[in-house]
């Protein structure tokens, strides 16, 4: 069965930084596509960021130019650093394997002064 447990997150200032982690277990980690969606209250789950097992990574349009997605495949971990922070991006951010359709427990991140 595969988990996937996210860290990070927390309370931050407009224009701050922020980095999630998700270390994945119960997988072929370095095989499958990793992503990273988020949920605002009464909003849909949207995409924020993916990457392939070979460092290919998209974004949502939203995030571009601000968020950065990467992975350590020995570590089965997935990152999403967070920079220059909106409080438009204040959601709970999701770790998801697309292969297997698993996500993690989510996590609150809040931009607010």
């Amino acid at each position: 069965q595969v988990q996937l447990v996210e860290s990070g997150g927390g309370l931050v200032r407009p224009g701050g930084s922020t980095t999630l982690s998700c270390v994945a277990s119960g997988t072929t980690f370095n095989y499958y596509i990793m992503g990273w969606y988020r949920q605002a209250p009464g909003k849909p789950r949207e995409l924020v960021a993916n990457i392939t097992p070979r460092f290919l990574a998209t974004y949502a349009p939203a995030v571009t130019g601000r968020f950065t997605i990467t992975r350590e495949n020995n570590k089965r971990t997935a990152y999403l650093q967070m920079n220059d922070l909106k409080p438009e991006d204040t959601a709970v951010y999701y770790c998801h394997e697309e292969y297997s359709r698993s996500w993690g427990q989510g996590i609150q991140v809040t931009v607010s002064a």
